[in-house]
C-alpha cells in the first residue's frame, strides 16, 4: 500500500517539476508603431524596465531596445472604429530585445525570435472617449545567445490614440513582454533525485 502511495506521489510531482521556470518581465516605452496590410512594425522603442533577470530584481533606466515586426494582415482592418478584435496578423516577422550593459543587464541580444501564431489587434473605447489599441501575441526564440529555446512567451502592447483612431502610425506609451525561461539542468537533477529516492525506499522495504 505504501509503495502504491509513493508511486502515485511521484507521478503527481514529476509534472510539477517539469514546469519549473523563471518568469522575466520586460517593459518598453516610446517608439513608433507602424501598420499596413504587410504587418505591424515597432521601431525606436526603449527597454525601460526588466524584472526577474539573473536574480537582479527590478531594474529600471535606459536598458536597451525592443523592436518587432509581425506577418501580414490575415483578416479585419487596422483602422476599425468599433470595439473588439479589429484585425489578425500572421505569425513570423521578428522580435528582438537588446540590452546595453547597464545595471547588470547583458550587453547584446537578450531575446531573438519571432511571433509563433496569429497576432491580434483589439480596440477598446475608454470612458473618457479615447481609444486603446492592444496588440497581443506569443513569441518563440533564442535566449541570451545560449542556444536555449524559449516557447510561448507573451507580448502585450497598448497604445492610446486619443479621440481619433489608428491611422497607420502612432507613438506608443508602453509595452510589456513576459518571457518564461525553462531551467533544464535543474529539472533534470530534480527528476533524477526523485527517482533515486524512490529506488532507495524500495530497497529498504525489501
Amino acid at each position: 500500500m505504501k509503495r502504491m502511495l509513493l508511486v502515485a506521489l511521484l507521478a503527481l510531482a514529476l509534472p510539477l517539476v517539469a514546469v519549473a521556470s523563471d518568469s522575466i518581465d520586460f517593459t518598453n516605452g516610446g517608439g513608433t508603431l507602424s501598420g499596413s496590410n504587410a504587418g505591424l512594425t515597432l521601431t525606436g522603442s526603449e527597454l525601460i524596465a526588466v524584472n526577474g533577470l539573473n536574480s537582479l530584481g527590478l531594474v529600471t533606466g535606459n536598458l536597451g531596445s525592443v523592436t518587432f515586426s509581425t506577418g501580414a494582415l490575415m483578416s479585419g482592418s487596422l483602422n476599425c472604429t468599433v470595439a473588439g478584435v479589429c484585425a489578425t496578423f500572421a505569425g513570423g516577422g521578428s522580435f528582438i530585445i537588446k540590452g546595453n550593459g547597464t545595471n547588470g543587464i547583458p550587453n547584446g541580444n537578450i531575446f531573438n525570435g519571432s511571433f509563433t501564431g496569429p497576432v491580434t489587434w483589439v480596440m477598446v473605447t475608454l470612458a473618457n472617449g479615447t481609444h486603446n489599441y492592444t496588440l497581443m501575441g506569443t513569441i518563440s526564440g533564442t535566449w541570451l545567445n545560449t542556444g536555449t529555446t524559449v516557447n510561448g512567451a507573451v507580448v502585450q502592447l497598448t497604445i492610446n490614440t486619443g479621440k481619433g483612431f489608428f491611422n497607420g502610425k502612432v507613438n506608443i506609451s508602453s509595452g510589456d513582454t513576459n518571457i518564461t525561461v525553462p531551467e533544464p539542468s535543474t529539472l533534470g537533477l530534480m527528476g533524477i533525485g526523485m527517482v533515486g529516492l524512490a529506488g532507495a525506499m524500495r530497497r529498504r522495504k525489501a
